[in-house]
């Protein structure tokens, strides 16, 4: 049985990784960053609270050889076990879920709207860091809002 980090997240569902079981990559968190990953699980109960509707997570924690593969920045909150990519359809799109957080007293790190998902941190620094993410040939670029 895995363990429930809070009532609603599993350290399973914010550590798996599709991209790490097909490649074969441990992406097991170490000691310190399980205690990251239960402030991401608290933050993720004030959002799923906030919208009223079960959140799909598609990553959290990465260790370094996935976050490479999957080209995330070399300072990922994912890395430490702060971040989360997440949607709710049953509340909405990405871009109405992150102005729903924004018009919120949510307190978080950083808040993206990437096209088909949401990412949200809540690495301590907590300063509200609002971006929309566009991607092109060159890669992502960001731009203040969403």
């Amino acid at each position: 049985m895995t363990p429930r980090l809070t009532e609603h997240f599993t350290l399973e569902e914010l550590t798996r990784s599709t991209t790490a079981e097909r490649l074969a990559m441990d992406n097991t968190p170490p000691e310190g960053i399980v205690r990251a990953l239960g402030v991401l699980a608290l933050g993720l109960e004030s959002v799923r609270s906030l919208l009223g509707v079960p959140l799909h997570i598609d990553s959290g924690y990465r260790c370094p050889a996935l976050n490479a593969y999957v080209g995330g920045a070399k300072n990922s909150a994912h890395l430490s076990g702060y971040a989360a990519d997440f949607i709710a359809p049953a509340f909405g799109s990405p871009l109405v879920i992150a102005h729903r957080l924004m018009e919120s007293g949510i307190s978080f790190d950083q808040l993206i709207q990437e096209g088909s998902w949401v990412h949200i941190s809540f690495a301590p620094a907590l300063r509200q860091r609002i971006l929309t993410a566009h991607f092109g040939p060159g890669g992502a670029t960001y731009s203040n809002g969403a």
